[in-house]
């Protein structure tokens, strides 16, 4: 049985357009919703990067089902831990404890901007490792002190507290992210259907707790159309999680995706309206042992029409499919 989720992507449409189709999204029946946080689009084509968590906030108020979540926020460099628990302990509020805190070691693309460098992946899961305790920390109410390694914290407190603190999640992708997941998290978050990612997690005290993959899709009912639009959008995808956390522009990953063809992109991603090509394509994840999967349609203009052709024809699909009722 796997819950199917619905991406608000924030690299490619507007605030305001965002929070309209999670709306609509929890209106169609998507079980759950994620959220990413950038502070640029992978490619300029994408065109947008509001502050996610003012939508989140919005959306919170706007919708009155649908769980909400990062997908994911860094808490080492443009944000603070002490500020990422305040803005998490809020959201739980706002949304009455529909609020899952997903947490990732973040990306060049985003981080860079505040001028700190970019340290080597062990020290960034060394920041990551040192940030959850501190939220983890806050969450547990009372004044925080904290002199470590990489954060100070000097007499912080959480004043509007939920009763219940929102679950924590760590992406991952590879071995040292999944130990740290499975030691620190609620829940692990994966962008791949890689059945040993999950194992790892197990292995590390992971063992039972939610699995959460995401999946990227292009539906049209012209399948070039559907084509076109992953490639001028989406083709960075592929390139896998030890390049995508590097790069740190826009430009960079066109440059770096320049031969990439269309063919590629349909050969990854389901393109078109076709809901057996769709559901194909999230078996995967589920015969990995991912018991969440977020979809995330690419482009922001084409949300409406795929919202509309989940309600009738995609959701009740993978649900016949994947057992859900």
């Amino acid at each position: 049985m796997a819950h199917i989720g619905y991406t608000m992507m924030t690299e490619q449409a507007g605030p305001r357009e965002l929070v309209g189709h999670l709306v609509r999204a929890e209106e169609v029946g998507f079980d759950f919703s994620v959220t990413s946080d950038h502070y640029f689009p992978w490619l300029r084509s994408q065109g947008h990067a509001p502050y996610a968590w003012s939508v989140l906030g919005a959306a919170a108020q706007a919708t009155s089902r649908i769980p909400l979540m990062t997908y994911v926020t860094c808490p080492t460099f443009r944000y603070h831990p002490a500020v990422v628990a305040q803005k998490a302990a809020t959201l739980q509020l706002l949304s009455e404890g529909r609020f899952r805190l997903g947490l990732g070691s973040g990306e060049n693309l985003n981080e860079h901007v505040t001028g700190g460098g970019w340290p080597s992946v062990d020290v960034r899961h060394e920041m990551l490792r040192e940030a959850v305790e501190i939220i983890r920390a806050l969450f547990r109410g009372g004044h925080v002190n904290h002199r470590g390694t990489h954060f100070d914290v000097e007499s912080a407190r959480l004043w509007d507290l939920p009763d219940s603190p929102p679950p924590i999640g760590i992406a991952v992708s590879g071995e040292r992210s999944c130990e740290l997941a499975g030691e620190l998290a609620d829940l692990v978050i994966a962008t791949e259907p890689k059945a040993g990612l999950l194992e790892s997690f197990g292995r590390h005290g992971g063992e039972g707790k939610p699995r959460v993959g995401q999946l990227p899709v292009s539906y049209d009912p012209d399948r070039d159309t559907a084509i076109e639009r992953a490639h001028s959008q989406f083709r960075w995808f592929g390139s896998g999680w030890k390049v995508n956390s590097e790069l740190p522009h826009p430009d960079s990953f066109d440059a770096a995706t320049q031969f990439v063809t269309p063919d590629d992109v349909a050969d990854s991603i389901p393109c078109g309206d076709d809901p057996d090509a769709f559901v194909a394509a999230v078996r995967p994840y589920v015969e990995a042992g991912f018991t969440e999967i977020a979809l995330v349609q690419i482009g922001g203009d084409s949300q409406p029409a795929f919202l509309d052709w989940s309600e009738r024809t995609l959701l009740p699909a993978l649900r016949e499919a994947f057992g859900r009722d």
